[in-house]
């Protein structure tokens, strides 16, 4: 039986468990045998999506805590999170640090390090726009979406198939939609680095977030830092055997600890289940 330190996969924005795809295989032919990978649903998406979405990020954070302790994890662990996924994992690690033993954030943006035409770019508002034109057009909906945020996906036809299934199966309503893009919008992270060692993974082809934003969490954070030269937004689509490969190698050559400043305020036991 393993006793490495269990992973959580936490989507972006209206995004599901489902559509990690073949990234959590190829995550997990790269872990300790054994090692457990939880890809929890935010409220509003996949299976949850009957569930109204929460309006700010840091109680997505919390509910997303109370799914975990439901689901059977315990102790710290660590997390690989994008975009809005992100923020609700910075959120969690400043409020209950001792959870967390590290983590990966991809092409997140956070508020208030980048500029609002950083975080969205401004061409992309014009596609949203289109979108919600097109329902109930669910093809080309995914398409679009496919477009905005993947560059070169490894199996663009079945990945299109599968995002469509996942709307039909998993509908998120245009409610939670608006809630969880509110909660994002509004969402300001601490001026402190999160109290916890982090990797910042980037691709330099991501049209729907400036590339821009993560420089600026890295420039005050002072943390690791991988960036591919071509791969998108959905970075673990278009490069999903890249990230695994950086997110081990950080794992197995750092040390994993927090800097002295995260050390001043990083909790000294975990507290499962339980609010501030």
């Amino acid at each position: 039986m393993t006793t490495d330190i269990p992973w959580v996969l936490i989507r972006g924005l209206t995004r599901e468990a489902g559509h990690w795809g073949h990234f959590v295989n190829e995550l997990r032919q790269r872990l300790p045998e054994g090692t457990r990978v939880f890809t929890p649903d935010l409220a509003g998406n996949g299976t949850r999506f009957r569930e109204a979405s929460h309006t700010t990020v840091p109680a997505m954070a919390e509910d997303l805590r109370q799914q975990l302790h439901a689901q059977g994890l315990q102790g710290p662990c660590r997390v690989l999170a994008m975009s809005l996924g992100a923020m609700v994992a910075t959120a969690w690690a400043h409020a209950h640090p001792a959870e967390i033993d590290r983590m990966v954030l991809m092409n997140t943006s956070l508020k208030p390090y980048s500029r609002p035409w950083e975080r969205m770019r401004p061409a992309q508002w014009v596609r949203i726009l289109r979108m919600s034109l097109m329902y109930p057009d669910v093809r080309a909906i995914e398409r679009t979406t496919m477009r905005m945020t993947a560059r070169h996906p490894a199996r663009p036809d079945s990945t299109l198939e599968h995002w469509m299934n996942l709307r039909t199966a998993h509908p998120v309503t245009a409610t939670n939609a608006l809630r969880q893009l509110w909660a994002a919008l509004r969402y300001r992270a601490p001026l402190v680095p999160p109290p916890v060692p982090v990797l910042l993974l980037q691709g330099l082809g991501d049209e729907l977030v400036s590339p821009r934003c993560t420089q600026a969490l890295l420039a005050r954070w002072q943390c690791a830092h991988a960036a591919h030269p071509t791969a998108g937004h959905d970075l673990p689509l278009d490069a999903g055997p890249w990230v695994a490969e950086q997110v081990m190698h950080w794992v197995t050559n750092s040390s994993g600890q927090a800097t002295a400043e995260q050390r001043l305020t990083r909790s000294e036991t975990a507290s499962w289940g339980r609010t501030n």
